[in-house]
């Protein structure tokens, strides 16, 4: 998807990069909006038998989802940056990672964000009562 997305506005298409794209979705849906929408899009994805992607899967799919523009190396590519584990598919939590690794301004954001509940979390702590 994020490699599409890119190509697209590479070619001059006026596509919206993926990476512009989530921090938006992430601030209109909340966290957990965010997360319900990447598990339909991994679910629109995966294998339906394995529950997992794998490059079959993600050739197949991405292609009813209009992503045509997807080259062999760039689904090749996706599966192994996002596969942590090395079985060659990417579960759920894999495909989450990847999304947010793929999105520089949603991971800054939520590092802000545990940072400052992790400040609320020993600021609480240290209140005596």
């Amino acid at each position: 998807m994020a490699a599409s997305a890119g190509a697209n506005a590479e070619r001059g298409k006026g596509a919206v990069d993926f990476e512009d794209l989530l921090p938006v979705i992430a601030k209109k849906l909340g966290g957990e909006g965010l997360m319900r929408e990447l598990e339909k899009g991994f679910e629109l994805l995966m294998d339906k038998e394995k529950r997992v992607i794998t490059l079959e899967s993600l050739r197949r799919n991405s292609a009813l989802l209009g992503l045509h523009d997807l080259k062999e190396d760039e689904i090749v590519s996706m599966v192994r940056e996002g596969d942590i584990d090395g079985d060659g598919a990417l579960n759920i939590m894999e495909f989450c990672v990847l999304m947010f690794r793929l999105s520089p301004q949603l991971m800054e954001d939520s590092c802000f964000l545990l940072q400052q509940a992790l400040q609320h979390e020993l600021h609480a702590s240290t209140v005596f009562y």
